[in-house]
């Protein structure tokens, strides 16, 4: 089975412009996503996919695989969707671009159950809220799932409401994605036909498009330290912590 692992990257930000670009202990961010990427040993390439002629630019000069994308693309998906289109392979891993202390460990958890399941088609991670905060976070989708860990919905609410039962644990979302090539082509299709399905478009969660469509998302629980970075106090976070590891010889 032939594995690429794309991370999608775009300069042009609302919250943080030029986000893949940010100096990260002398390197930018994005290089620090390609570096645990390529410790994926079942990736047989990783890709940077942008619209921007400055990252394009730099991953250059970084020795790192990339590949120019339209600047029309409304979603993450539909960038790797366009990969897809350039770039045959059996199976698509999207990793975020903004998760630079992502483990190579974890990335492979979205790819494990493809070898077992022929006919599944999207996987996404999820990973237990040990912070309650982050339950009321509207930034944060939460996950629900089936006893089968396949996805039911996604939402920024805190969900499901505890009325008949207390002890629930919530999930977050972990955004790396597996998706198989017929998978990518129906996102890119529908957006191009219908736009965004109903409750994507309210919740703005890109992976219920699928859910809506009937597809079955297989969730893996993963635990991971990274943290994500969607302003400039996570990248002085990030900062602090990656120096720390760096001055301890830790990867």
């Amino acid at each position: 089975m032939k594995i690429i692992g794309v991370i999608p990257a775009r300069y042009q930000s609302s919250r943080f412009p030029g986000k893949p670009l940010a100096d990260i202990c002398g390197k930018p961010m994005i290089w620090w996503v390609y570096q645990q990427a390529i410790k994926v040993s079942d990736f047989d390439s990783v890709y940077v996919a942008t619209d921007d002629e400055r990252i394009e630019s730099v991953c250059k000069e970084l020795n790192m695989n990339v590949i120019m994308t339209s600047e029309s693309h409304p979603t993450g998906t539909d960038r790797i969707g366009e990969v897809a289109e350039k770039i045959s392979a059996d199976l698509y891993v999207n990793i975020q671009g903004d998760e630079p202390m992502l483990e190579p460990d974890i990335i492979r958890s979205a790819i494990l159950p493809f070898y077992d399941n022929r006919e599944l088609q999207i996987t996404n991670l999820m990973a237990e809220i040990d912070n309650p905060v982050d339950v009321a976070n509207f930034t944060v989708p939460k996950v629900i799932t089936n006893k089968e860990n396949i996805g039911i919905y996604l939402t920024r609410a805190a969900a499901p409401y505890p009325k008949g039962k207390i002890d629930y644990k919530y999930y977050k979302q972990v955004c790396v994605y597996g998706f198989k090539p017929d998978a990518l082509k129906f996102y890119c299709d529908y957006g191009k036909k219908y736009g965004k399905a109903k409750a994507e478009a309210i919740e703005d969660i890109e992976i219920l498009r699928f859910i809506e469509n009937g597809y079955k998302v297989q969730y893996i629980e993963v635990k991971s330290n990274s943290v994500a970075v969607d302003t400039q106090n996570d990248l002085i976070k990030v900062n602090n912590i990656m120096s720390k590891r760096i001055e301890n010889n830790i990867e």
